[in-house]
């Protein structure tokens, strides 16, 4: 963007304390952003150098629980099905692709500045203010209806009025890189603002290879990239995250079938994730639907911040193959093998965000009673199935024995070994990571070959032969 914009660094970028006081406001939202600091499943990104605003990184324990989420979800919507083949397509890709989706000309937000404070925000963004604006690739313009903007007030300097404010810009969203040692134009590439393209783009190298029927779907997870005004809100909305997307390619007189059913496979999720309570879904009205979309649903989540956007879903007819088709010259048709009419199948797109499921299931899990804090995560999705310790660690009997069952377990499970301080400390302190079991190897154990499990939503204990072990805990993952 030009420098007469008068918009500030991206590096520098201020986080509002409108944002800010969001978290330090919310009790809650404090508890997680300390826990997960603490206990290492999501660190400040950079942080031996100052950070690097809104850059996150996950943690021990978080990438055991990111992992988790994406591994039940590909086993859930890849594997258990016959429809279903998954893809990973490179982030870098063709500059083409994004002309022909439309993102060069439509992935825009409309920014404003403080002139007083310099800080920059989306129009959407700015507390006083109701807009309804209109963005015109042709001009790179915007048109405004105005509504109460004499309300509007800057949330980092406190300046009230419209004459406080710049004019709405348009901001691509795209981040650019270049490709070959020289910055020159000709080598000019974006990373991807989504996972759907790739999707697109291999949608003929699908069909050669896979011999897929209508209907079918191709699924990817990977990483996206926006260069967009963030709210501060921990890692709710950040430049770099991670989507679980999904392109179902159907006939153009079934699509509302279709949708219907992936909206209730999203509700499914919800379920097995535990995060189902505070879900609230949300028809998108076509002035705000992405140009894309010919019917969309959010599902928002009831966050300690407010309701924000969970997971999407869209009919985007066959609105990419024709794009696609077009710009590249190739035919993308669909070949119908009973009729052998030919035609482009027509797309429903649910899409799950990964890193937005990961705050949600700890928002949800998050529990407090009078003498301890625990995550009550579905045993499936816990870093740790159980802690494995001995009652007293300076006895070598014991620990001996300790180890041959923690070695035994974790041969099938992600196993917790802990032999610091008392036993009970030893409870609370993995109740608070969330792992579901903790089995104490006593004397019971060498003598009689039982040891005793604690459950960590109840805390009740009780006692099994060693042999046990593996089944009692597969069990709770089914």
């Amino acid at each position: 963007m030009p420098d007469s914009s008068g918009f500030s660094g991206l590096i520098n970028e201020a986080i509002t304390p409108s944002a800010a006081n969001c978290m330090q406001n919310n009790d809650l939202m404090e508890k997680i952003v300390s826990l997960c600091k603490r206990r290492g499943f999501v660190f400040p990104g950079s942080e031996i150098y100052g950070g690097l605003a809104n850059s996150w990184d996950y943690g021990p324990l978080g990438v055991e629980l990111k992992n988790n989420i994406k591994n039940l979800w590909w086993e859930r919507f890849v594997h258990r099905r016959d429809d279903m083949v998954g893809i990973d397509a490179a982030l870098i890709m063709n500059p083409k692709v994004w002309e022909a989706s439309g993102h060069l000309q439509n992935f825009a937000d409309a920014l404003v500045e403080c002139k007083k404070c310099h800080t920059r925000f989306r129009l959407d963004q700015i507390p006083g203010v109701l807009t309804h604006h209109i963005f015109s690739p042709q001009d790179n313009n915007f048109t405004f209806n105005y509504e109460h903007f004499g309300n509007a007030k800057c949330a980092n300097c406190g300046a009230l009025g419209k004459e406080h404010f710049t004019l709405p810009m348009s901001f691509n969203l795209m981040f650019k890189t270049f490709l070959g040692p020289a910055e020159e134009k000709s080598g000019l590439v974006y990373l991807r603002p989504e996972t759907a393209q790739g999707m697109f783009v291999n949608f003929k190298n699908i069909l050669d290879t896979m011999r897929k029927t209508l209907p079918f779907g191709i699924a990817q997870i990977g990483p996206a990239f926006r260069n967009e005004i963030t709210p501060g809100n921990f890692i709710f909305r950040t430049r770099e995250f991670e989507q679980m997307e999904i392109e179902y390619f159907v006939r153009p007189s079934e699509w509302k079938k279709w949708f219907e059913y992936w909206l209730n496979e999203q509700k499914e999720w919800l379920k097995e994730m535990g995060i189902e309570k505070d879900a609230v879904f949300v028809e998108i009205p076509e002035a705000d639907r992405a140009h894309y979309s010919k019917r969309s649903v959010d599902t928002e989540y009831k966050f300690p911040f407010g309701q924000k956007e969970l997971y999407g879903l869209a009919y985007r007819s066959d609105y990419d193959l024709s794009q696609h088709q077009k710009m590249s010259g190739q035919s993308l048709e669909y070949t119908d093998p009973h009729t052998n009419d030919k035609f482009l199948p027509h797309v429903i797109e649910p899409t799950w965000g990964v890193n937005r499921t990961f705050l949600a299931v700890l928002c949800s899990a998050h529990r407090e009673q009078e003498d301890r804090v625990y995550l009550a995560l579905p045993p499936k999705l816990a870093p740790y199935k159980a802690a494995v310790f001995p009652l007293l660690k300076n006895k070598p009997e014991l620990v001996s024995k300790a180890k041959e069952i923690y070695d035994d377990l974790r041969k099938h499970f992600t196993v917790a070994w802990d032999e610091r301080g008392n036993v009970g400390k030893r409870y609370y302190s993995q109740d608070e990571i969330g792992t579901p079991y903790c089995v104490t190897v006593d004397f019971d154990t060498l003598e009689k070959g039982i040891v005793t499990v604690r459950d960590r939503d109840t805390k009740e204990q009780a006692t099994m032969k060693v042999g046990e072990l593996q089944s009692y805990i597969a069990k709770s993952l089914l």
